[in-house]
C-alpha cells in the first residue's frame, strides 16, 4: 500500500471564524448534518450516473449497484457515510469541499458583515454543507478517488479549527468515505435506530438506496418525481397513507410537473375527512417541501394560503435558492410564485371536479366548505374563482340538495337583477320566515344559508357575474314591478282605509322614535303582520346578532319597521288606534309587534319586560270574555 505522509494546509485568516459560524450558529438542528452529507453522496452518484449515459468513454465498472452507505459505530462512537460516486480529485479536496477552503470566505464574510451577523441571510450562496458535520464531530475524514483516469486516492482530515491535511493512500475505491469522530456532546448520535429516524424524515425518498449498517432504510420511493402514466392509483394510495399516518384513501389527488413559472414537481392530496370539524385542534399545514428530494421543510406556511391548510403532499423544485442550512428560504419570491401558481391549480381542478365528478364534489364540500369560505372572505386575488366553488340549498331545491351561484345566476328571471340570500338556523325557521314572503309569491330563488361564517361570505363577495347579492333583510326591496310579485299597492284602497293607516304609521314613528328609524307600508309582506329591515348603510341583521353576542353594550343600530296593512292584526290595530289612541291593550299590543319582529330577526329583546307584558294581555283577553 503507497501512503504519503500528509501535506499540511493551512485556511485563510478569515477562516476561523467562518468555522465558528457554521459550527455553532448556523443550523437550528443539529441532526441536520445527517440530511446534508446524504445529499452531497446523492449528487455525487447522480454526476456518475449521468457520465455513465452520457460519456463517450466507456466507465469502468466495479459491478457494485449506486448506493449509499452508512456504518455506525456505538463502539468507537463514529459514523461513516460512504458513497461510489464520481469522487473528488486534489484539486477539487481543495477548492471544492466548500467555499470556505479557498477565496470565496472573503466574499462570506463580507455578505456575513452586511447581514448584521445574522446568517441566515446567507441563504443559498455558499455551499458549505460537508461542514456541519464539525458541529457533531472531533474530527473529520474526507477519504475519495475520482472516477477519472490515473486518479489518485486522498484523505483530507481536519478538526474544523485554522488546518486541514492530505495525504495520498492507494488502496482507495471510487466515491467518497466520510469519518465522523464524534465528540463527547454528541456521543449519543452513535446509534443506529436514531440515524435511520433522521434518514425516514429528511432522506427517506433518495432515489439510491441509503442502508445502515446493511440494512436499506429508504423504502419509500418518490413517486412526484415519476410520470403520472406509470403509477397505479394503489401506489398512489399507499404514498399518501405513508405521508400522512392516515388509514383510508385521499379523496382527490393532483399530480403536477412544471417548468414555469418555476420548474416544479407537485403531489398533493386531499382527505376524505375533516379533522378539525371533530374538535380537534386547528389543522397545520399539511405540504412538504423538497429540493430534489431532499426534504428542506416540512409543513411550510408559505406554500399554500392558510385556508388550504387541509391539503396534503409534497412540492419539489430544485430551482429553490436554499439557506446554507436548508432551514429557511431567501427567495420569498420564488415560494410566492409557487404558491401562487398551485392555489390557481387547486382552485381550477375544484372546479373541473365540481363538474365532472358532482357527487363526489358535494361530499368534499360537506366536509371542506368552510374552508372554500374562507377563501373567498381572505383572498382577494382569488375570490371570483373560489365563488364558484360554493354551494346552498335554496328556497327551489330539496334539502340536501345543492346549487352552485353559476346554477342560480343561469336559471334567474329575466326581470331579476339581483341575487338573494336569507339565514336562518335552519330549512324548516327559513321557510316560515317572513322575509321570504314576498320572494315565493314573486317565484324568485332565495339562497339559504345556515352557517354564520356565510353572512360573511356573501357580505363580502358583494357581487357575482355582474349581480349584486343581496340580504332579504335589506330595506327598499322592491319585487313589485316583476313578473308575480304581489301589488300591494294596486290593492290598498280597497282594502284599507289609506288615510288611517298612513296616521297610524306616522304615530308609530312617533312613539318609537328611540328604537326605530322608520316606519313603514310593506310591499314584500304577504301574511306576516310586520317585520324589521335594514336601512341600506347598515350591515345584516345576522351579523349585527353575531356583534351583539360577542361585544357587551353594542348598538345594533335603529331598523326599518314594515307593516302589512292587509294583516289582521294591524287592521285591528288601527281600529283601537283610531277610538283611543292611549288605550293601554293597543300600547301593549305595538310594543309586543315590534319586540316580536326584533325576535324573528334573531334580534336580543328585553324578555323579562316582553314575559309580563304578554301575561298582561292575555289577562285582559281572557278578562274579557
Amino acid at each position: 500500500m503507497a501512503t504519503q505522509a500528509p501535506k499540511t494546509y493551512e485556511y485563510q485568516t478569515e477562516t476561523k471564524r467562518i468555522l465558528d459560524v457554521v459550527i455553532h450558529s448556523l443550523y437550528k438542528n443539529k441532526e441536520i448534518f445527517v440530511r446534508e452529507l446524504i445529499s452531497n453522496a446523492a449528487d455525487s452518484i447522480e454526476k456518475y450516473r449521468h457520465l455513465q449515459l452520457t460519456s463517450k468513454t466507456d466507465l469502468p465498472s466495479d459491478n457494485n449497484a449506486l448506493e449509499i452507505n452508512i456504518d455506525v459505530s456505538e463502539e468507537s462512537k463514529s459514523i461513516t457515510i460512504m458513497d461510489n460516486g464520481v469522487g473528488m480529485t486534489r484539486d477539487e479536496l481543495i477548492g471544492n469541499l466548500g467555499t470556505i477552503a479557498h477565496s470565496g470566505s472573503n466574499d462570506f464574510i463580507k455578505k456575513l458583515e452586511e447581514s448584521k451577523g445574522d446568517p441566515a441571510q446567507l441563504i443559498g450562496q455558499f455551499g458549505l454543507g460537508f461542514y456541519s458535520a464539525f458541529m457533531v464531530s472531533e474530527n473529520v475524514k474526507f477519504i475519495t478517488r475520482s472516477y477519472l483516469p490515473e486518479s489518485e486516492g486522498l484523505i483530507w482530515e481536519s478538526n474544523g479549527e485554522s488546518k486541514y491535511t492530505i495525504s495520498r493512500e492507494e488502496s482507495i475505491d471510487r466515491g467518497a468515505r466520510i469519518v465522523l469522530q464524534l465528540d463527547e456532546k454528541n456521543e449519543e448520535l452513535a446509534n443506529v435506530d436514531k440515524i435511520k429516524s433522521i434518514i425516514k424524515e429528511y432522506s427517506n425518498f433518495v432515489s439510491y438506496p441509503i442502508k445502515v449498517n446493511g440494512e436499506q432504510v429508504n423504502a419509500i420511493q418518490a413517486i412526484w418525481k415519476k410520470r403520472s402514466t406509470d403509477i397505479e392509483d394503489t401506489e398512489y394510495n399507499e404514498f399518501y397513507k405513508f405521508l400522512t399516518n392516515a388509514y383510508t384513501d385521499p379523496k382527490f389527488r393532483m399530480h403536477i410537473t412544471t417548468d414555469a413559472p418555476i420548474q416544479m414537481n407537485t403531489l398533493v392530496f386531499i382527505p376524505e375527512e375533516n379533522v378539525e370539524k371533530f374538535g380537534f385542534s386547528r389543522t397545520e399545514p399539511g405540504v412538504n417541501l423538497y429540493c430534489n428530494k431532499i426534504l428542506i421543510e416540512s409543513g411550510v406556511k408559505e406554500i399554500l394560503p392558510d385556508y388550504l391548510r387541509f391539503i396534503k403532499g409534497v412540492v419539489d423544485s430544485e430551482d429553490l435558492p436554499l439557506n446554507i442550512a436548508r432551514e429557511t428560504l431567501q427567495d420569498n419570491r420564488i415560494i410566492g410564485k409557487i404558491k401562487k401558481f398551485l392555489t390557481k391549480r387547486i382552485i381550477k381542478f375544484l372546479q373541473s371536479e365540481a363538474k365532472d365528478s358532482p357527487e363526489k364534489y358535494i361530499e368534499f364540500w360537506k366536509e371542506f366548505g368552510n374552508y372554500v369560505k374562507e377563501g373567498v372572505h381572505s383572498d382577494f386575488d382569488n375570490k371570483t374563482e373560489l365563488a364558484k366553488l360554493l354551494r346552498y340549498e335554496t328556497s327551489k331545491s330539496d334539502e340536501g340538495t345543492f346549487k352552485s351561484l353559476d346554477d342560480y345566476v343561469a336559471e334567474m328571471k329575466e326581470s331579476q337583477k339581483d341575487i338573494y340570500y336569507i339565514f336562518g338556523e335552519s330549512r324548516k325557521e327559513i321557510d316560515h320566515s317572513p322575509y321570504l314572503e314576498m320572494f315565493r309569491s314573486a317565484d324568485i330563488e332565495v339562497l339559504y344559508l345556515y352557517d354564520p361564517i356565510d353572512d360573511f361570505v356573501l357580505s363580502s363577495l358583494l357581487e357575482f357575474d355582474g349581480k349584486n347579492i343581496v340580504s332579504s333583510d335589506k330595506a327598499d326591496i322592491d319585487l313589485s314591478g316583476k313578473e308575480g310579485a304581489k301589488d300591494v299597492e294596486g290593492e290598498k284602497d280597497k282594502k284599507s282605509d289609506e288615510k288611517d293607516i298612513t296616521k297610524f304609521v306616522n304615530w308609530l314613528k312617533k312613539i318609537h322614535k328611540d328604537n326605530l328609524s322608520d316606519v313603514k307600508l310593506s310591499t314584500r309582506l304577504v301574511d306576516s303582520p310586520a317585520i324589521l329591515v335594514n336601512p341600506d348603510d347598515q350591515m345584516t341583521t345576522h351579523m349585527q346578532k353575531i356583534m351583539q353576542a360577542s361585544q357587551s353594550g353594542y348598538s345594533v343600530g335603529n331598523k326599518v319597521l314594515e307593516i302589512n296593512p292587509d294583516n289582521i292584526i294591524i287592521k285591528n290595530l288601527v281600529k283601537l288606534w283610531k277610538k283611543d289612541k292611549k288605550d293601554n291593550v293597543l300600547l301593549l299590543a305595538v310594543d309586543q309587534l315590534i319586540d316580536n319582529t326584533f325576535l324573528l330577526a334573531g334580534l336580543h329583546v328585553d324578555t323579562r319586560t316582553m314575559v309580563d307584558r304578554i301575561n298582561e294581555l292575555m289577562g285582559k283577553s281572557i278578562g274579557s270574555k
